[in-house]
């Protein structure tokens, strides 16, 4: 077996290795299931609905930029308080800006979701509406709470990814987040999750890449500042983001998706957003990724047939938003001022997921 294979199907390797059996073994079987019933009855078995963030952002000319949001708690924005906080409506408000053109943003994300129901997801999406210039897709935290298998659920998402680019959508993946910043899953469960929401994140980002999409590692990016502003950063439930939480994640993932759209220079002068740039093998990067949250993988220029595929790893520098001031409306009619009415979130998904 070659040195590049060896090394992706490490990154692809089965969710729960060994380095995890040896330490269940060390904590105890009873201990971690005591623990699992313990987080769920903390963090709940009803965590609120999504919002309807979907519409037409921006006042600009010509054809509407469409994009498609995709995946669990987080893209459909629960924790959010309003539609105009969810990273959706925060990214299209910035697309429209910079591009100077409508958004047309349509979210079939639902709470609970996890990878393989990515695939009823972008049905739906397809179906109802304009094949997407660029779709955006956050999963993985349900994926590692719900035990589901890793090597299934990257292989869900890899294909979610494949039938976006055939008809031509851009894609951006948030990868999976760091579960060990979420205080209600108490020690020691709370660093054996982490280590799996890592270890998933760094096999979303090959296949993602593989697959011709382009990964955003948020792993612990809002690590730091949720340890010292809880109660902003964090929604009343203590799991998911609130406003202000959700607007750091879209600071790091509209840049991804403003370089995808073709919205950003190709030669920026330094320290310009693509600072720290260079090419690795792409387990290599995604290792990286994993490591430094905010880093962006994608494919790197060249014929990547070859046994070690190579990787763009770049770390931008966040472009910081202002969310949209006022709710999207549909083509023709004047905005409102949100009411911040929830949408249910549908059936997708198990009870208690995020």
């Amino acid at each position: 077996m070659n040195k590049g294979r060896a090394a992706r199907e490490a990154a692809l390797a089965a969710g729960y290795g060994a380095g995890s059996l040896a330490t269940l073994g060390l904590l105890g079987l009873g201990l971690l299931k005591a623990q699992v019933a313990v987080a769920k009855h903390v963090i709940g078995s009803n965590l609120g609905p999504g919002y309807n963030d979907e519409g037409t952002y921006g006042a600009g000319i010509g054809e509407p930029l469409r994009i498609l949001v995709l995946g669990d708690s987080t893209a459909a924005g629960v924790g959010a308080g309003s539609p105009q906080h969810t990273i959706g409506a925060i990214v299209a408000t910035g697309v429209a800006a910079l591009s100077g053109r409508p958004v047309q943003l349509r979210n079939v994300a639902r709470s609970g979701a996890t990878s393989p129901q990515l695939l009823s997801q972008l049905d739906r999406g397809l179906e109802t509406g304009p094949e997407p210039h660029l779709a955006i897709i956050m999963v993985g935290a349900n994926d590692v709470k719900e035990r589901v298998d890793r090597a299934y659920a990257v292989r869900c998402l890899a294909q979610v990814v494949t039938r976006l680019r055939e008809v031509g959508a851009e894609v951006v993946v948030g990868t999976c987040p760091d579960m060990g910043v979420v205080r209600p899953i108490p020690q020691p469960l709370r660093s054996l999750v982490q280590h799996w929401s890592r270890q998933l994140a760094r096999a979303q980002t090959v296949a993602v890449v593989e697959a011709g999409g382009r990964t955003v590692s948020l792993g612990d990016l809002l690590g730091p500042e949720f340890r010292t502003h809880w109660a902003d950063l964090f929604a009343e439930d203590r799991y998911h983001p609130s406003a202000a939480g959700y607007a750091r994640a879209a600071a790091a993932i509209l840049p991804s998706v403003c370089d995808a759209l073709g919205l950003l220079p190709t030669e920026p002068a330094a320290p310009g957003p693509r600072a720290a740039e260079r090419v690795e093998l792409l387990a290599d990067a995604a290792g990286q990724a994993v490591r430094t949250a905010g880093s962006e993988v994608s494919q790197a220029d060249g014929d990547q047939r070859g046994p070690w595929p190579l990787a763009r790893l770049l770390r931008r520098r966040q472009v910081l938003t202002t969310p949209a001031t006022t709710a999207p409306t549909p083509a023709g009619e004047p905005p409102v001022i949100p009411g911040g009415e929830p949408v249910p979130a549908g059936g997708e998904g198990p009870a208690g997921a995020s």
